[in-house]
């Protein structure tokens, strides 16, 4: 083709389909993001690099589709390693398209391979655009979170023909004595429970239907909730965010398969949701994960989808009783499980807040939650219609993720009402991102859960007798910020206080909607404390 390596960049990944890139453009990246452009590709320009790359591993997340983000070299790059790092470690699909100063003496220059590598992302240099290609397929077959460095010469040097290459399919079969194997531990099971993970995502039919014929009930890591969403065995998420009925039902299994999710200490509670005497399987494409956090009686290495395909276990009742069934119908939602509350007129309970913003919402929704010690409250109360409506970057456990979050998981779901859940200091520390919002017209409910102060922190650490002055903060009025973005806003310190949040849902949603929750902050969130206990 004729013209420079730059535009032969973004022809090449347009025709392998990319359909959105998010970045920040600085001379370095401006060339290939117009090339991107001129292809069709849909430019989401950011406020932050860290945003960009946040907002493009939601996309992957939530659409199935690589997610992409371009940025400047040197400091473009580095202030996207936060986003970065958390695809990486979440073995999201997505290719970072970096601009790369090679000069020996370029202000810009850093080692950006070895940056990638230090947060496990893989690293390609361009030389032609078949070295994209290349990306994409490391990207989309292996899971892999690529930082595609382009050289400024390279790019300016003429392309040459675009040829791009073809690669083998990726083995995702399991073997037959695997399968076997599996029969027998599920043929035996009076009590099996499945837990699926992020590698589970499109393989709902397939463990459904096996689950049907062998009796087990279905769970979720929390990265994955919505999966299992409307079938009446559903426990939702296992782990932290268990119900307690959930938790009892997990703790009493006998067999608990792991299909694509890692097992880690929030999924079993620090291993101790799964009883010492139950047989642990785990499916995986990737034998790396194998026994990486709990231990495993039997692994085994393959597609999720096809291998619960290929499993023959008779039918059976296993945990499927009318008693268990009942249970779950009247205790198996977290709304259901009864609490004091503890709002005090001047701040609301964040349960009470939740379980009636989750009434006012429409079902179709997309909510990204931020991290913190507010974090279990959306993701607990706030229902999801699928695992497309959810978006949890909990990998690298950084704060101030989840307004980017949502501008991706937007553009993934157009069709859903967009939801963040953040704390007051994730919030205010990715606040740049809601200029992005209010700018593209998304029309965004944004939860702000807000105790003024870095909550884990004060319940960690002030039971200790340790000063918080670092961690808590003089009152925000974050309603007043959100309006001087152009955002609609409300301040909630009582139920009635959500009026104008019902109004602003009821339409047309023209602007964003940033909703100040004044939360009880008295205790702990159940889960972090659990957490630190480490058991």
């Amino acid at each position: 083709m004729t013209g420079s390596v730059a535009e032969a960049v973004g022809a090449t990944l347009a025709a392998l389909g990319a359909e959105h890139v998010f970045g920040v453009v600085g001379s370095g990246n401006f060339h290939v993001t117009n090339a991107l452009v001129k292809h069709g590709v849909k430019f989401v320009a950011c406020r932050h690099e860290g945003g960009a790359a946040t907002a493009a591993d939601a996309y992957a997340r939530i659409s199935g589709r690589p997610g992409i983000v371009t940025v400047h070299q040197g400091p473009g790059l580095t202030n996207a390693m936060t986003g970065i790092t958390e695809a990486a470690k979440s073995r999201t699909p997505m290719l970072v398209l970096a601009a790369e100063a090679t000069a020996p003496r370029s202000n810009f220059r850093i080692d950006q391979g070895a940056l990638a590598h230090a947060v496990g992302a893989s690293s390609v240099r361009v030389h032609e655009a078949a070295d994209v290609a290349r990306a994409w397929h490391l990207a989309v077959s292996e899971r892999r979170t690529v930082l595609v460095n382009l050289p400024l010469d390279i790019q300016a040097m003429p392309a040459g023909e675009m040829v791009t290459p073809s690669f083998p399919p990726v083995p995702r079969s399991v073997s037959e004595s695997s399968i076997v194997e599996l029969n027998a531990v599920l043929d035996q099971a009076e009590r099996p429970v499945f837990i699926a993970g992020r590698g589970a995502l499109g393989a709902r039919a397939e463990l459904s239907a096996l689950a049907e014929r062998c009796g087990a009930l279905l769970a979720t890591s929390a990265a994955a909730k919505g999966l299992f969403t409307g079938d009446p065995w559903n426990l939702d998420v296992s782990g932290g965010f268990a119900t307690p009925l959930a938790a009892s039902l997990i703790r009493a299994a006998d067999v608990v398969v792991a299909w694509g999710a890692s097992l880690n200490m929030w999924t079993t509670r620090h291993g101790g949701l799964v009883d010492r005497s139950a047989t642990v399987v785990q499916v995986d494409l990737d034998p790396s994960a194998f026994g990486a956090h709990h231990r495993v009686d039997l692994s085994i290495a393959g597609d999720v989808a096809e291998t619960a395909a290929a499993v023959t276990v008779a039918e059976k009742q296993g945990y499927r009783s009318d008693p268990v069934r009942l249970e779950l119908s009247t205790s198996g939602r977290w709304r259901d499980v009864a609490y004091e509350d503890e709002g005090d007129g001047s701040h609301i309970d964040a349960r009470t807040a939740t379980i009636a913003v989750d009434d006012i919402l429409p079902s179709e929704r997309v909510v990204a939650v931020d991290s913190g010690n507010f974090m279990g409250y959306p993701s607990m109360f706030l229902s999801v219609p699928d695992h497309r409506g959810f978006s949890f970057t909990q990998a690298f456990q950084s704060i101030g993720l989840g307004l980017a979050s949502a501008i991706g998981a937007a553009f993934a779901m157009p069709d859903r009402l967009p939801v963040a859940a953040c704390g007051d200091g994730g919030f205010l520390m990715g606040i740049s991102e809601l200029d992005t919002v209010r700018r593209l017209g998304l029309g965004m409910l944004i939860l702000v859960y807000n105790d003024d102060a870095y909550g884990a922190e004060v319940h960690h650490f002030g039971p200790g007798g340790h000063p918080l002055s670092t961690v808590v903060f003089p009152s925000t009025d974050i309603a007043a910020i959100a309006r001087g973005h152009g955002c609609a806003a409300a301040t909630v310190r009582r139920r009635e206080d959500l009026a104008s949040v019902e109004q602003w849902v009821a339409g047309p949603r023209d602007v964003p909607m940033v909703v100040d929750l004044k939360v009880a902050g008295q205790r702990p969130s159940w889960w972090l404390e659990e957490a630190f206990r480490g058991h």
